[in-house]
């Protein structure tokens, strides 16, 4: 176990709705690392801060690969968001169909991804108990959508675009606009068909260049005999106009969110990894995406280790693959990540990563199922997480809450989207209040 000297320690208890989390800001806080970093639902408690390197990384197989997938239950009456001291939970949206992505327009306006029954919603405003004011369905007939943006980049966007499974469009937009103005243009097609469907979409600074994430086809089919896996596990590069222009990325199994960091103007991702090698394997992981850049699917993990499964295959690329920057629990599911860039939360939060865990299914005791903050220093991670949002879980085992996108409202709060109770979450910072 490693002491460090920042950030919140406080781990808050299950509370009624709405309640204030007592407590208060620290100064220091424990990383558990080595065995202790992995455990389970069992151990996650908001404030607690965890290291996972490659150098405690177990041997494939040293627990055999299990289905452990949640049977979602409605949520107990007595079960409720944990968020670290200092900061409450509140219900933003309820009663919603299957709400994934979640991104703020310039002007506050949350357009969220309803993929299963291809819409996509605007919520608006906020009430004094933190409920949107207004809902909107801005498009329906969309093909299982869930990434969004803006574009230009700024406070004046001309258009929206919406990552479909199958193909990227995008719909005029005009700042207020709660329904589309008309009908989708096709920018892009993308490889489709089984496997990770999610199509995360991102701008460069400069507005001159559309990143599209697409997963793989599968969980470790080999490309070279796969021809389904072309220019799948990979970031895709287009200009905006939808010419593509190359892989910008590859070797990484699904990198379901991705976003730019504001500090740095680097292009990061939230990935989930293989399945089947067992409980602490292959940790998920999120990370700065360097161009180029190869992180070895199906070949090699986390670095130069070898997927037993295929072994002795592209030896020439052993020494290419890029280790992430935050292992993360294994099986965890990372989806959506964004970069707080509120001033509600105290200044130590300012250029974080938020990511949503959605909960694992290969793992004999559940993991993930959480709101995870990952510390940066200047623009940069030093491995570190921390439990940050918990409690969707019952003692028993039960789920009841599965956290995929997240978002920085206007006023600074976050908004996470949980497909689990079909809700929308707000965390907000009130401090001693």
């Amino acid at each position: 176990m490693i002491v460090h000297w920042k950030h919140l320690t406080c781990a808050a208890t299950l509370v009624p709705a709405l309640a204030l989390l007592a407590g208060s800001v620290d100064n220091n806080h424990t990383v558990l690392t080595g065995e202790d970093a992995f455990r389970d639902y069992r151990t996650e408690q908001p404030g607690q801060f965890r290291k996972i390197t490659v150098a405690t990384l177990p041997a494939p197989y040293a627990t055999p690969g299990v289905g452990n997938g949640p049977d979602v239950v409605p949520r107990p009456a007595d079960a409720w968001p944990q968020a670290p001291a200092g900061f409450r939970v509140q219900l933003y949206a309820s009663g919603l169909n299957e709400p994934r992505e979640i991104r703020t327009a310039p002007n506050g306006d949350e357009f969220v991804a309803e993929s299963h029954k291809g819409e996509l919603l605007v919520f608006r405003g906020m009430t004094a108990d933190g409920k949107a004011q207004q809902q909107s369905v801005f498009v329906t007939g969309l093909k299982q959508p869930f990434g969004i943006a803006f574009y230009p980049p700024g406070p004046n966007p001309q258009w929206i675009y919406v990552g479909n499974t199958n193909a990227v469009v995008r719909f005029p937009y005009h700042s207020g606009d709660l329904k589309a103005s008309g009908p989708p243009q096709t920018i892009a097609e993308v490889p489709a068909g089984g496997g990770h469907w999610t199509r995360d979409l991102a701008f460069s600074p400069d507005g001159k260049h559309l990143f599209v994430s697409v997963g793989s086809q599968s969980n470790v089919n080999d490309p070279d005999t796969h021809p389904a896996e072309h220019h799948r596990a990979n970031i895709l590069e287009f200009t905006p106009e939808g010419q593509f222009e190359r892989v910008y990325a590859s070797g990484i199994r699904n990198p379901v969110g991705i976003a730019v960091n504001p500090t740095t103007g680097e292009l990061w991702c939230s990935v989930n990894e293989r399945d089947m090698l067992g409980d602490n394997l292959v940790p998920d992981y999120i990370t700065h995406v360097q161009p180029g850049g190869f992180y070895g699917w199906p070949w090699f993990y986390i670095g130069g280790h070898w997927d037993p499964r295929l072994q002795g295959k592209h030896p020439e690329l052993k020494d290419k693959v890029i280790v992430p920057d935050v292992l993360l629990q294994p099986h965890n599911a990372s989806l959506e990540m964004t970069f707080y860039e509120g001033s509600q939360f105290p200044a130590e939060y300012k250029g974080d990563i938020f990511a949503a865990e959605h909960g694992s299914w290969n793992r004999a005791n559940r993991t993930g199922y959480e709101v995870i903050r990952v510390p940066l220093d200047n623009g940069h991670a030093n491995g570190e997480f921390e439990d940050f949002v918990t409690g969707f879980v019952t003692k028993d085992g039960k789920v009841w809450g599965r956290p995929v996108g997240v978002a920085v409202a206007q006023d600074g709060s976050l908004l996470v989207t949980d497909d689990g109770s079909k809700s929308i979450w707000r965390v907000s910072y009130t401090g001693g209040k």
